[in-house]
């Protein structure tokens, strides 16, 4: 069993390979046509998995493919690691859509709404409550 620090920085390595393989290394053009970004990066504590989440900026469908490209291109992305960082065994990669981003904008939005709405009702008369 890996120690918990040795497990963080494995993770910050493969979160930084994985980033400039994004840009530079994997030329499918399911990953490249969605902006992919990598959010968060677990590896297990026996060094043997890792899951990878990203966030795809675009349509649904540009996210569902994006998302095939990176699984296909997972045994690749995992060569690659494997001679950058130069570890005996480099852990399985696993990637997961983290739509935590498009959540959060799609709550902004309505907050805004909310406001736009508040906006045009104008000030809430004297000695009434605000719902």
């Amino acid at each position: 069993m890996a120690h918990g620090r040795r497990v963080e920085r494995v993770a910050s390595m493969i979160r930084r390979e994985m980033s400039e393989l994004l840009v530079n290394g994997v030329r499918d053009e399911r990953v490249n046509q969605g902006m992919v970004s990598i959010t968060n990066v677990v590896v297990a504590g026996d060094l043997q998995h890792c899951k990878v989440s990203v966030s795809i900026f675009g349509s649904e469908s540009e996210q569902d493919q994006a998302m095939a490209g990176l699984r296909s291109a997972a045994p690749y992305l995992r060569g690659e690691l494997s001679r950058r960082l130069n570890m005996r065994r480099t852990p399985e990669l696993v990637f997961h859509h983290d739509k935590g981003l498009a959540q959060g904008v799609e709550v902004l939005g309505l907050l805004s709404k909310l406001e736009e709405e508040r906006q045009e009702r104008g000030p809430v008369p004297d000695g009434s409550e605000e719902m």
